[in-house]
């Protein structure tokens, strides 16, 4: 009964010291926080630097967690920190306090960048805790932690594989696919699955939407046709013929079945210069949510949603990369209309031919989120 006395005593003892550790370093990380661009708050932040680098070692996840409201200026000054007062701990033969570190490391609470240090630090002093943490991250909301994560278990599905293990190498490559959210860890094991038989749905797993009502071509002649108010703007009418560039126009639907929710506008329309297409689409949502669009264009692109412009690049072949232009806007419950506006001008090179765009719908951290109809 002593000796359980006597734990509950020193564990509130340690408790209270960490309350009260908090309570003193908050005015010195919010004081970093407040660090602004052109040296505002730099004179200050100084101070807080240095009081904050004496701090005990046994205070890191309390500085550790400043890191959750912190933008990127601020972010350097309390990783420097963090530095210094790992580095006097470990030149004076001390030791880090590695399961506190481990604790903070675990808690999806706190921002990936905190957590990522807390780790790091963790393995230096235990190169156990690779083996041990990174197979539990398989779903982090740290995007780096996550993508440890999966490269382990590629790793795992790949030894399987050359095992001859080949039912457990696919059990294991699906996995991975169902958690990826980076393109090249999605695209490598695609590959790897549609070799063994097991293509999946690219598609759905990254939010493309795939199904539109298109229509054009319009005119662009000398690049003005990014600016005009085409009726498909003024009112969205899918049943309704309009003068285009040559003759009438009228909303066709197209499904693509391109794996990366490609919609050619040379193909589904016409290939020619000059000109502006419309693509429509209905989203249908069970909740009011945000999300991010992420577009992929070839060409100058508006976007609206709902009839409110979201976004807009009045940009001729600036490159394709997947997620070229990420915006975010609301979702209401029920149907949104999905509008996309894509301007082909008149440049005849080869790397300019190409009249297409991307759009896919996700979360923050890539994940797909998928038309409920």
């Amino acid at each position: 009964m002593h000796i359980t006395r006597s734990l509950i005593l020193i564990v509130a003892a340690l408790a209270s010291s960490i309350a009260a550790a908090a309570d003193e370093l908050e005015p010195l990380l919010a004081t970093l926080r407040a660090v602004g661009p052109k040296g505002a708050g730099h004179r200050e932040a100084t101070v807080a630097w240095q009081k904050l680098a004496r701090a005990d070692v046994e205070q890191l996840p309390v500085i550790l967690a400043g890191l959750d409201e912190a933008g990127p200026l601020a972010a350097n000054w309390i990783r420097t920190a963090v530095d210094a007062i790992v580095e006097r701990q470990l030149q004076q033969g001390g030791k880090l306090p590695a399961i506190e570190l481990e604790r903070f490391a675990l808690e999806v609470r706190h921002a990936p960048r905190g957590r990522r240090l807390a780790y790091e630090l963790l393995c230096d002093v235990d190169p156990s805790a690779t083996q041990r943490l990174i197979p539990r991250m398989l779903d982090d909301p740290s995007l780096e932690m996550r993508r440890d994560a999966i490269a382990r278990l590629i790793d795992e599905a790949t030894e399987l594989q050359q095992a001859q293990k080949t039912p457990q190498a696919i059990a294991a490559y699906e996995k991975a696919f169902a958690a990826a959210r980076d393109i090249d860890q999605i695209k490598l094991l695609a590959e790897r699955l549609t070799k063994l038989d097991r293509k999946p749905d690219l598609p759905r797993h990254l939010g493309f939407v795939i199904r539109w009502k298109v229509i054009g071509p319009f005119d662009n002649t000398g690049e003005k046709g990014y600016d005009v108010v085409y009726p498909p703007e003024q009112k969205l009418d899918l049943a309704a013929q309009y003068d285009g560039k040559h003759n009438k126009v009228k909303w066709i639907d197209h499904a693509t079945d391109d794996a990366y929710g490609k919609v050619d506008l040379n193909k589904v329309l016409v290939k020619e210069k000059d000109v502006v297409g419309y693509a429509a689409a209905e989203f249908v949502s069970d909740r009011r949510q945000e999300v991010q669009f992420r577009v992929t264009s070839y060409n100058a692109v508006k976007l609206w949603l709902g009839g409110r412009l979201i976004d807009q690049h009045n940009v001729y072949h600036g490159g394709s990369q997947l997620d070229q232009y990420v915006c975010t806007a609301e979702l209401k419950p029920g149907c949104n209309t999905i509008l996309l506006k894509s301007c082909q001008n008149a440049q005849t090179q080869s790397w300019a031919e190409p009249w297409a765009f991307q759009l896919r719908v996700c979360a923050g951290d890539g994940t797909a989120i998928l038309s409920a109809e």
